[in-house]
């Protein structure tokens, strides 16, 4: 394939100019300007465009196996080609829990996308018994985590975290504390006192970052903190970096976007965790990927069926689909973001926190690409590839689109038209 007339931005080698690109048997052979397609060479005008190497979402929720009403590999992998993912790092909330080589070995099949399996850090993410972590590793697992569980035991985590130092792959924090969040179904603050809502305070995320922090310095252990929501956090994790430490975090498009305000307005579609925070923290959030505190940019894509979303914020179902919505949803929230920091946040890092192939358009890289264009559309639902129907962006016009996902030279996905605003 040759992707000709676009403008390539791989910050890997500071490029950021008018280059076509050949790919050839699964990785990139060829990089210049005004390429002639070989005979029989397939070719795809990015006239327009950017040409970047392929994004990865670092925090997705496949539901494969155990939930297929939810979503499978299949559906799942497709949203994420559509949203110009050409990998994905899924989490181990599954039933059964990924928690045994057979199983990490088993989630590629059918897939649309590359798929990378984070693994739990115990046994059933019940946070009592430790894994084989470095078995988990050789199957593919990338990385480590309990996901929505949060390993509430100290010594559990910290004996983990040193029976993994040797082994590749971060432990990724979902940094909530259960005791102070109780049965909150949004932040806690002046929107949930009004709505007569219980809230989950920033202090049940920020007491868990401190704690993680503290485990991953004694230990020695590669760290990543998942979903940043509060400006204190963001603080802690500036002020360990400032302080030596070697630790990465993610912010996600929700984020980035909206307040718990949004949970007047969207009920049940704004539910999530951690909840949407106030308008101070999403400032914060902000101004951290502007400044370089934040490293990748993850959607949390974790659907839900309607029936499991409908109801009242009590009820329903927490967490909503991201990977169709993301890329236009961060470029509205960063508005002028420099297009090298955007190609880094979605791709270079991802690959390089995670240790995978991928992050550049370098010779011999993957041939996984991405092409996108600053073009309106508006979000519908109803026609996304995930099972998972609820996004609180749903009607909202976003500003970037994507054009075509490429993964090992294969067209994943191509949009023949983009919907106008």
């Amino acid at each position: 394939m040759l992707i000709a007339g676009g403008r390539l931005v791989d910050p890997t080698h500071g490029i950021d100019a008018g280059r076509d690109l050949r790919l050839r048997d699964g990785i990139v052979v060829e990089v210049g300007e005004h390429l002639i397609a070989d005979t029989g060479e397939e070719t795809l005008d990015a006239t327009g465009a950017v040409v970047a190497p392929g994004f990865i979402d670092m925090h997705v929720h496949l539901r494969d196996p155990g939930y297929p009403e939810k979503e499978t590999i299949a559906t799942g992998t497709l949203a994420a080609a559509r949203g110009g993912f050409t990998a994905v790092a899924c989490m181990p909330n599954t039933n059964p829990a990924l928690d045994t080589p057979d199983i990490i070995t088993s989630l590629s099949k059918g897939a649309h996308v590359r798929v990378y399996p984070i693994a739990a850090i115990t046994r059933g993410r019940r946070g009592q018994e430790l894994l084989d972590y470095a078995a988990l590793a050789a199957a593919g697992a990338v990385a480590f985590s309990d996901d929505g569980n949060t390993v509430m035991d100290p010594r559990v985590l910290r004996e983990a975290a040193l029976a993994a130092r040797a082994t590749p792959g971060v432990f990724i924090s979902h940094a909530l504390d259960d005791r102070l969040h109780g049965d909150a179904v949004m932040h806690e603050g002046s929107v949930s006192r009004a709505l007569g809502l219980p809230g989950s305070p920033g202090l049940a995320e920020d007491i868990i970052v401190a704690r993680d922090l503290l485990v991953a310095r004694e230990t020695g252990k590669a760290w990543h903190i998942a979903h940043v929501s509060t400006a204190t956090s963001l603080q802690l994790i500036r002020a360990a970096r400032a302080a030596g430490m070697s630790l990465t975090c993610e912010v996600t498009p929700h984020h980035l976007f909206f307040s718990d305000e949004a949970v007047r307005k969207l009920g049940t579609d704004a539910k999530v965790n951690p909840p949407l925070r106030t308008e101070d923290d999403v400032a914060a959030l902000r101004q951290g990927v502007r400044e370089g505190i934040v490293d990748a940019l993850a959607s949390d894509h974790a659907p839900h069926t309607a029936a499991e979303k409908s109801g009242d914020m009590h009820t329903a179902s927490v967490g909503f689909s991201g990977l169709e919505i993301a890329v236009g949803a961060y470029a509205l929230a960063l508005p002028g973001l420099p297009l090298s920091r955007f190609v880094e946040l979605l791709s270079t890092n991802p690959a390089r926190i995670l240790g995978v192939p991928g992050g550049t358009l370098e010779l011999g890289a993957p041939a996984d690409v991405t092409i996108f264009a600053d073009r309106d559309w508006r979000v519908d639902p109803t026609l996304f590839a995930s099972k998972g129907r609820s996004t609180p962006f749903s009607g909202q016009v976003l500003p970037r689109a994507i054009v075509a996902t490429i993964v090992g030279g294969r067209l994943a996905f191509h949009a023949k038209a983009v919907s106008p605003r």
